[in-house]
């Protein structure tokens, strides 16, 4: 729900770690802010991130100072953003820290060049957006300046990023703290304190774990190992201070597990590592879930496992005196108290982990669903059966491929649009290929039908006209090939997986696909040619035009909104131009560039309105989930009292989905179109051995009156889909309907 870019710019694997009041001095006089240093045409020690095709390289050409500088620079495909990243080495003690550094810009559209900088936990960030760099321009110097909390800050972060189109050049980065240079002066620094999770590095390499072949008993006892491992992790005091790398004890508990020879065998292993971690003191403040609680934690796996009855109290007791306090592996987001994962590494070394790793994955996953996902209740599976059918899987990948396979499906489980993977799945995309039809094509009354095209220019040799209706690939039925491609595509409902699928159904590794069509009522077959991306102006769910103003009277004096391109100046404008209209469409049927509901809900309110409410975790007893009070818009005295209409589709995800909620609260409001994409809530990120990275909608986000959004989506008051017919005679069927609506007496 948070702005986009916002988002993803927390999204950076690098661990963190805690801070203590040793103060030393340091000089830091190597870091390479310059980018004189660089291996293979790349900086040295800096890392990128983003979404989009982008390239990033040295130029010697272009340099402010010194000889080189670095680039970002868009390609020809996909434009959201790419950002280049550095970690300082150190926290500083001070009041200020100011980061200068000097930017050059070529053809900058769609978004804007900038520096960024960022204090974790998220004490204070600025990425320029309010102030970016646009179009051309030549060599000039910008700063960033936020306020230092050196005794809560767990890690520095800068960077220069560009968003949209062109090219941007960046040198001479500076930190200063308090008017003091990095590199330059002496300042003082807190030095990090390594917690003795942060030093134990036994199985950087490795686990060094081979298992013995599987079998049912062998699997109950993995599932079984896996939810101690998990309750441990976010219930025991001694783990979550930080003292344990709580990895690699699955791994110095897993040989002798996995070789007992029997239940009691097994019981003693457990015993002894429970007790490895000491007697917990009794806890004064532990209290169990208040009635109205949304969500409970599940215990009952204990009393229904076949543990001894010693171990089975052990555990309960561990659950009665559970950590209060802070915990090692899970905090919230300040603000929106969503779940942040901390201090989870991502293993990027070891792309295809060992057995002993991807059961780690396993049970990461599996345990941070089963306490923390506030719609762990709306998976099509039992969640609690999750853990034990993905065992063998897990185990028995044979390759990388196969590990992201099978990582993909868990993930697919969970039924969130949110719970892609977003990154590691280097496989999974090689084996759908880098070539593209040169047109879209999306399911249109069930049937996979050219709907734009990319590129004009190759129609001719593409052949299809828009309304063309392809039936099969390669010889096989789109239904069937959608049916067995369904549980790689992670989604909340099923129309948001047809959305998902239908970009990928027109790729390959080869260089085209035969493929059967029925155009003007005929039957045809073709030779379809597909293209290297970068070849193609291919776009995502939507196309935007930035260039074009956000809002625009249609005939009949309707006012018509549309949120893809607005900006924060429009609304103060809209209010003033629309304030007389006949009616108002506003169209969600994207994503927000800007936050519309408070800014713009006002205007269209008689008097305060309640229009949604969150369920959050309880830290203090994982699983449990309680609702927030109603969230309210203020209302204005000069309200808008004509109608309004609300454009939604499945396109409209998370903010986009908020947004209409709050536009619903409007008594006199509609909305038309189709359901969304039933993934609302800020997202929370999760990384896995081999370098995957995923997500989940962190928070739960309902109705006032408790009906669910998270999969349901917001349904239309009118349904209107496009048809066939009106996608070859050009026309915004849904739009139409909203504009029939407002002509209504």
């Amino acid at each position: 729900m948070k702005k986009h870019l916002l988002n993803f710019l927390i999204i950076l694997l690098i661990p963190i770690y805690g801070c203590s009041q040793n103060l030393n001095r340091s000089n830091d006089q190597h870091l390479n802010l310059d980018f004189e240093k660089f291996n293979n045409g790349y900086p040295t020690d800096w890392l990128d991130f983003g979404e989009g095709d982008y390239k990033i390289y040295i130029d010697s050409n272009q340099a402010k100072n010194g000889k080189y500088a670095t680039v970002i620079e868009s390609t020809e495909g996909k434009h959201v953003y790419k950002a280049l990243a550095f970690t300082l080495p150190n926290n500083y003690q001070g009041k200020t820290i100011r980061l200068t550094g000097s930017i050059k810009t070529e053809g900058v559209t769609d978004g804007y060049a900038g520096l960024w900088m960022r204090i974790d936990p998220q004490l204070a960030f600025d990425n320029m957006d309010k102030r970016g760099v646009k179009g051309n321009s030549d060599w000039q110097e910008y700063e960033i300046t936020l306020k230092l909390n050196p005794a809560k800050t767990e890690r520095i972060l800068i960077g220069g990023l560009l968003t949209g189109k062109g090219k941007m050049w960046l040198d001479n980065l500076q930190v200063s703290i308090d008017g003091k240079i990095i590199g330059k002066d002496e300042i003082e620094i807190f030095n990090r304190e390594l917690l003795p999770a942060d030093k134990d590095n036994e199985f950087d390499k490795g686990s060094n774990i081979t298992f013995p072949t599987l079998t049912y008993e062998s699997i109950n006892n993995l599932e079984l190992l896996g939810r101690i491992w998990g309750f441990m992790k976010y219930h025991h005091p001694e783990v979550a201070k930080g003292k344990y790398n709580w990895d690699y004890e699955l791994f110095r508990i897993l040989p002798p597990y996995v070789n007992a020879k029997n239940n009691q065998e097994r019981d003693k292993v457990i015993t002894s590592w429970i007790e490895k971690y000491g007697k917990i003191a009794a806890c004064t403040t532990c209290k169990p879930s208040p009635e109205n609680a949304v969500l409970k934690p599940d215990l009952s796996w204990i009393d229904k496992s076949n543990l001894s009855n010693d171990i089975k109290e052990l555990l309960k007791e561990i659950y009665n005196n559970r950590n209060q306090g802070e915990n090692y592996y899970i905090k919230l987001h300040q603000f929106v108290n969503n779940p942040d994962f901390t201090n989870e590494k991502p293993y990027s070394n070891m792309p295809y982990p060992d057995a002993g790793f991807r059961l780690l994955a396993l049970y990461k996953y599996w345990n941070m669903m089963n306490y923390f996902n506030p719609n762990k209740h709306l998976t099509e599976k039992e969640w609690n059966t999750v853990l034990k059918e993905n065992i063998p899987g897990f185990l028995n990948a044979k390759n990388e491929l196969e590990y992201e396979l099978m990582a993909l499906q868990i993930i697919a489980d969970v039924k969130d649009t949110h719970a892609n993977l977003w990154g590691g799945g280097d496989k999974i995309q090689e084996l759908r290929g880098k070539n593209f039809a040169p047109f879209k094509a999306e399911f249109i009354e069930d049937k996979y039908v050219v709907t734009d095209y990319y590129n004009p220019e190759y129609a001719d040799q593409a052949k299809l006209k828009v309304g063309d209706i392809i039936t099969h690939i390669n010889g096989r039925e789109i239904d069937s090939i959608v049916d067995s491609l369904a549980r790689y595509y992670p989604s909340s409902n099923h129309s948001v997986m047809l959305r998902d699928i239908s970009a990928d159904l027109l790729r390959s590794t080869n260089s085209s696909l035969h493929i059967k069509y029925v155009s003007d009522g005929k039957g045809l077959q073709h030779e379809l040619p597909l293209f290297e991306r970068a070849k193609l102006k291919m776009y995502g769910m939507y196309r935007v035009n930035q260039d074009e103003k956000a809002y625009k009277t249609l005939d009949g004096n309707i006012g018509y909104i549309t949120l893809a391109n607005i900006k924060n100046e429009d609304f103060h404008m809209i209010k003033k131009t629309f304030k007389d209209t006949k009616g108002i469409i506003i169209d969600i049927r994207n994503y927000p560039s800007n936050f519309a509901p408070y800014a713009l809900g006002p205007f269209f309110l008689s008097k305060p309105t309640a229009f949604t409410k969150f369920t959050y975790p309880n830290l203090k007893n994982p699983g449990e989930f309680t609702f927030t009070n109603p969230v309210t818009i203020n209302h204005d005295p000069l309200y808008y009292k004509g109608k309004l209409i609300i454009l939604v589709n499945e396109k409209s995800q998370s903010q986009a989905e908020f947004t209409a909620m709050a536009f619903r609260a409007v008594s006199n409001s509609k909305i038309v179109g189709s359901t969304t994409a039933g993934a609302d809530g800020n997202v929370s990120v999760i990384l896995l051995p081999g370098g995957l990275r995923t997500s989940i909608s962190g928070i739960g986000v309902y109705y006032p009156d408790g009906t669910e959004t998270q999969r349901v989506g917001i349904i239309p008051d009118i349904i209107v889909k496009p048809t066939i017919k009106g996608i070859k005679e050009g026309k915004d069927e849904v739009l139409d309907k909203a504009l029939e609506l407002i002509n209504m007496n």
